[in-house]
C-alpha cells in the first residue's frame, strides 16, 4: 500500500526531478502512514533516493528502455504499482514524464492531476492544489478514483532530505513488443550544459540581442550563475539558436527559481510559459516592454552595457564569498 514514485535518470544517474518527487512522495506518505517505493529504470543507486525518503527501489535493469519510450515505461510502471498495491503514484512535471502519465492513467484506471504545487490539501478526499489558466490561476482538484496519479511541477516541492533505507530490489517487468512500436534513432544531447528542465536558475535572452553573434554574454551569464540558456520563439525562428532552448506556451515551460529575460519583450506566449518560475527579472531597454508588468524585478537600460557589469559585479562576489 506504499506511495509509489518514478524517478527519472538519464545516463544511469537520477535527475534532480527525481529527488524532488522522492522528496514529496516522503510527505504524502506520512500523511497516509504508509511508506515510499520507486521505480528506477536503469537509474543510479537506491542509496541516493533513501536520501530523500525513499524505503524501498524497484530497479529495472533492460538494455531495451536504455532511450526513453512513453508507453514501454508506462507499462512497467503500471506493473511496479500493482506489485505494490499503490494507490497513489507520483510522477514529476517533465516532458517525458507528462508524455507517459496519461498512458499510465489509462493503464491502472486512474485520476490524473498534473502541474501539483503543493502537498495534498486533504488525504480523505484526496485533493490537491495546481495550477490552471497557463500558471495564471490555481485549482483545487479532488481526485475520486482508487489510484492516483500526481504530476509535481518542477521547482515547486524543492529537495528534502529525510533519510530512510532505500533498499533495492531487482525488478523485471513483461514487457511485449507492442511496447516498442517506436524506435528512436538519433538523440542529440548537450552534455556540457544545464538542462532547462532540471535548472534552477535560467538565462534567456531575445531579440534584443541583435544577432547570434553577440550570445556570448547570455552563456558568460548563465555560466558564473550555472544557469541553462533559453531564448524567445522569434530566435529560434531565425535560427539564433536551436528550438530546444525555446521556452513559452509553444516551447519548453520553465518553472525555474529565477528566470532572467534579456532582450524579451514579453509575448502573451512566452509569459505563459514561464509563469511557474518564482522570481522574474526583466533586462530591457523600452520601458513599455510587456514583461515588465510580469516581472518582480526590471532593469531598463541597454543590455549590451548592463550585463556584462552584471557578470562583473557577480564574479567579483562569487570571488570574496569563495
Amino acid at each position: 500500500m506504499s506511495v509509489l514514485v518514478y524517478t527519472e535518470s538519464e545516463g544511469e544517474k537520477f535527475k534532480k526531478a527525481a529527488f524532488e518527487v522522492a522528496s514529496y512522495a516522503k510527505e504524502v506518505a506520512a500523511m497516509l502512514g504508509t511508506t515510499v517505493t520507486a521505480v528506477s529504470i536503469n537509474g543510479g543507486s537506491g542509496s541516493e533516493l533513501g536520501v530523500y525518503g525513499v524505503d524501498k527501489v524497484l530497479e529495472v535493469k533492460n538494455d531495451k528502455l536504455s532511450t526513453f519510450n512513453a508507453k514501454a515505461y508506462a507499462d512497467v510502471i503500471k506493473q511496479a504499482v500493482e506489485k505494490e498495491q499503490a494507490k497513489v503514484v507520483i510522477v514529476s512535471s517533465s516532458a517525458d514524464s507528462k508524455f507517459l502519465a496519461p498512458l499510465l492513467s489509462v493503464h491502472l484506471n486512474a485520476g490524473y492531476a498534473p502541474n501539483v504545487v503543493a502537498l495534498p490539501e486533504e488525504s480523505s478526499p484526496f485533493k490537491v492544489k495546481r495550477t490552471a489558466f497557463s500558471n495564471k490561476a490555481f485549482s483545487i482538484t479532488e481526485i475520486t478514483t482508487d489510484v492516483k496519479v500526481v504530476g509535481l511541477s518542477n521547482n515547486a516541492f524543492g529537495l528534502k532530505e529525510n533519510a530512510a533505507a532505500g533498499a533495492s530490489e531487482a525488478f523485471e517487468p513483461t514487457l511485449s513488443d507492442s511496447d516498442f512500436g517506436i524506435e528512436v534513432t538519433n538523440i542529440d544531447r548537450a552534455t556540457d550544459k544545464v538542462s532547462i528542465a532540471d535548472a534552477e536558475i535560467v538565462v534567456s535572452g531575445g531579440r534584443g540581442l541583435k544577432g547570434p553573434e553577440n550570445w556570448g554574454m547570455i552563456e558568460d551569464l548563465a555560466e558564473v550563475l550555472g544557469a541553462a540558456t533559453a531564448c524567445s520563439k522569434p530566435v529560434s525562428d531565425l535560427g539564433w539558436r536551436p528550438h530546444a532552448e525555446h521556452v513559452g506556451q509553444t516551447g519548453k515551460p520553465v518553472a525555474s527559481n529565477l528566470y532572467i529575460a534579456i532582450g524579451v519583450s514579453g509575448a502573451i506566449q512566452h509569459l505563459a510559459g514561464i509563469n511557474a518560475s518564482k522570481v522574474k527579472v526583466v533586462i530591457n531597454n523600452d520601458p513599455e516592454a510587456p514583461f515588465f508588468k510580469a516581472a518582480d524585478y526590471g532593469i531598463v537600460g541597454d543590455a549590451f552595457e548592463v550585463v556584462p557589469k552584471l557578470i562583473e559585479k557577480l564574479k567579483e562576489f562569487k570571488s570574496n564569498n569563495a
